[in-house]
């Protein structure tokens, strides 16, 4: 049987501010008819897209900076309706953000994004996280992992962005080496319930300039 090794923690805080930096770089640079290009994120346009991530900035500053609670008009009865609330919260920051002009749209990303990646770095990396992450079949989750989940998000967001209006990609090992080392967490959890016979492993090959192999 081959040796297997566990996936040790990953500390990618120190990457929110260049990750956001080419963020504002790319809005910056858009022309009017960009910001209403498709994206592949369902129906949202670049505006949306951009929007949700100023939303989703905002809620993380309110929230687990400043203590600042709100919750569903009903507790969670299970994971579906989890993702129910998300899901409704995310929409109703993008319907809001509709009445912003992207210049505004831009500049408040530019401050938010700014005091993320500040609030990011001080937190300690191995204390416990305000919310677990589930995709990686964790109860309890650690700061580094939650914010290794995050990165991916913010990374995901961008690549819809620059893919609608055909900028160059985040695809150099600085940017990917991390977003697939956590990517890969999901999979234990993926293939927990099918059954195998004992000793059996699976291998995922990623190619490119570094070749990822777990």
């Amino acid at each position: 049987m081959p040796s297997l090794e566990r996936l040790e923690p990953r500390y990618v805080a120190e990457l929110f501010a260049p990750l956001h930096r080419e963020l504002i770089a790319v809005l910056r640079g858009l022309t009017a008819s960009d910001w209403d290009r498709p994206t592949v994120a369902g129906d949202w346009r670049v505006r949306d897209v951009a929007a949700h991530l100023l939303d989703g900035d905002l809620r993380k500053l309110a929230m687990h900076r400043d203590g600042h609670s709100f919750g569903p008009d009903r507790p969670f009865r299970g994971y579906g309706d989890i993702v129910e609330f998300i899901n409704a919260i995310n929409a109703s920051g993008v319907a809001f953000a509709r009445r912003l002009s992207p210049r505004l749209l831009t500049d408040l990303l530019d401050v938010t994004g700014r005091w993320v990646a500040e609030f990011t770095e001080s937190l300690d990396p191995h204390a416990p996280a305000a919310i677990p992450v589930a995709w990686a079949g964790e109860s309890q989750s650690k700061n580094w992992m939650d914010t290794g989940r995050e990165y991916t998000e913010r990374w995901h967001h961008q690549m819809q962005i620059r893919d609608a209006v055909n900028a160059p990609g985040l695809l150099d090992g600085r940017w990917l080496d991390p977003l697939l080392d956590f990517s890969v967490r999901a999979l234990p959890p993926a293939y927990a319930p099918l059954e195998a016979p004992d000793g059996t492993t699976i291998t995922l090959t990623v190619p490119g300039d570094a070749r990822w192999v777990w």
